[in-house]
């Protein structure tokens, strides 16, 4: 991942034993920060949804913004994993399709916030925040450098023409991507998703 070097606040010394499970910790904090975004996500909320206090929240993960990272760290491991498992074993061009259409469905899944959490936080930074604004930045553009990879051996391999910019389709469908979280979070249906998809699909070189 590109570095992006910030300002952070020393972890605390760490008090009494923790009397929680910190994986459910970070995944009641990831809840707020998708939906809130990074700045409109309040410590108050922070530890009500974490169900700790504001002392054990920096002993165990530092500030808010350490949170924040641990919680992105969490969230690109298991995007990560699964993009890795769909672009492998099968043809570029089902593979794109399948992470359109699965993101469509985590989209706008009534289980959880709708939107990406890498483009849901990063709309609501101010200039206070352009640090965690920049590396959310350099975090999609690692997700952009998986779906590349997999385009340029497509491309190596005869399913793409061989004078492609394999540079600029993935950044297509990965604008496309956001593009649907952006929509997805302003109330676009699965229905509205899908069409985006199935127009996105047609532009597939041939």
């Amino acid at each position: 991942m590109a570095k992006v070097t910030c300002k952070k606040r020393p972890d605390q010394a760490p008090g009494r034993p923790r009397e929680f499970d910190p994986d459910r910790a970070l995944d009641a904090a990831l809840k707020v920060f998708w939906s809130r975004g990074y700045e409109g996500a309040s410590l108050s909320e922070l530890t009500r949804a974490m169900k700790i206090s504001k002392p054990s929240l920096y002993a165990a993960f530092g500030d808010k913004a350490a949170l924040f990272r641990k919680v992105v760290d969490r969230y690109v491991r298991e995007q990560s994993v699964a993009w890795e498992h769909v672009l492998a074993g099968q043809s570029a061009r089902i593979a794109v399709e399948k992470i359109l259409t699965a993101a469509a469905d985590s989209l706008t899944s009534a289980s959880g916030p709708h939107g990406c959490l890498l483009v849901q936080a990063a709309l609501s930074c101010t200039k206070e925040s352009d640090c965690i604004k920049k590396e959310l930045a350099a975090r999609r553009a690692d997700s952009e450098l998986l779906l590349r990879a997999r385009l340029q051996q497509a491309k190596s391999e005869g399913e793409l023409p061989p004078g492609l910019d394999v540079s600029a389709l993935s950044r297509f469908y990965s604008t496309v991507l956001r593009g649907m979280s952006v929509e997805a979070s302003g109330g676009a249906t699965r229905a509205d998703l899908q069409n985006v998809i199935d127009f996105a699909m047609k532009a597939w070189p041939a």
